[in-house]
């Protein structure tokens, strides 16, 4: 499986934040006279404990009307942080992306530290998501962005197809972690996932702004005349980071003012072949298998690349 972000984390570590030190909620002590269990409170009090643990386990920023996300960071692997803290971030970057997919459901996300970044073809023995990141420690914005990518191979319903056009696919990705990580930021000023994480969102819009700020894209925005001239290299190397982010820097605002169309992705590998395609056919392809809803969006994009498709 092709390689996700992983650039640098930005010049201030995380250990220099509010987040280095771990927060967690204080625990809640019952007073003596609680202990005394009268008929009512026999009766009550199961319904009460019921109630605080569906409350512990639910977070409004998970934004998924319902749908359980199971992210699962290995306990076993060595995180050099919270594996509360690190499951939280992850939740919270993958949450941005998945209420825009209000019809899937998806089998757990095994997650590993290090090994990657990386989403392996082969799944767990229940059918599990295999992610491994290259990270650790409370890198929270390389977190976010790694598994961002990574997400959004699976919401892409990645294969082992045939390669001369994964590069879109890894520009998508990247421009996913992009996405996520400027949509955190939005979030972590008001919804954290702890109140004490607030001041940390701006660093998470910088670490996104950074690599766009680094990033040479084509003079007003091109994207057609880039691609014929790199076109080429693009089908040789899918995963030119460089290259996967112009395309990503260019897409990026369509998907910000219409970001509902992020759900189009899960159509992207519907016609995977073994055989290559030009690229025209295969964003032909992905629009043909959208429902209605989205294909104007596909035909945006692939406008974009001076690739006009047919209505239907």
């Amino acid at each position: 499986m092709s390689r996700g972000g992983n650039g640098a984390e930005p010049s201030t570590p995380a250990g220099n934040t509010p987040l280095a030190q771990a927060a967690h909620l204080p625990s809640v002590r019952c007073p003596p006279r609680m202990l005394r269990m009268t008929p009512a409170r026999r009766i009550l009090l199961p319904a009460i404990a019921l109630v605080l643990a569906t409350a512990s386990t639910a977070h409004p920023q998970d934004k998924t009307d319902g749908r359980e996300l199971a992210i699962r960071p290995n306990p076993k692997a060595t995180w050099d942080a919270s594996l509360r803290d690190v499951e939280k971030v992850l939740r919270s970057a993958a949450s941005e992306l998945w209420q825009y997919f209000p019809e899937r459901r998806l089998e757990p996300i095994l997650v590993e530290p290090k090994g990657g970044p990386i989403v392996l073809f082969r799944r767990g023995p229940k059918g599990e998501y295999r992610v491994r990141l290259n990270t650790g420690s409370t890198y929270w914005c390389q977190y976010a962005f790694q598994f961002a990518h990574e997400f959004c191979h699976i919401l892409c319903r990645y294969t082992e197809d045939e390669k001369s056009n994964k590069w879109f696919e890894e520009s998508l990705c990247e421009l996913a972690s992009l996405f996520v990580l400027r949509r955190m930021a939005e979030t972590w000023k008001t919804d954290p996932p702890y109140p004490n994480w607030k001041d940390y969102a701006k660093h998470l819009k910088e670490y996104a702004d950074k690599r766009i700020a680094d990033t040479t894209f084509p003079p007003d925005g091109a994207l057609a005349t880039w691609y014929r001239e790199n076109e080429a290299a693009l089908r040789k190397n899918s995963t030119d980071r460089d290259k996967n982010r112009v395309v990503a820097g260019v897409l990026l605002p369509m998907f910000e003012e219409h970001p509902q169309h992020w759900e189009a992705v899960t159509w992207l590998n519907t016609a995977a072949s073994k055989e290559p395609r030009s690229f025209e056919q295969y964003l032909a392809d992905w629009h043909n298998h959208c429902p209605s809803r989205h294909k104007a969006f596909v035909r945006q994009v692939a406008a974009k690349f001076d690739v006009r498709l047919q209505t239907d």
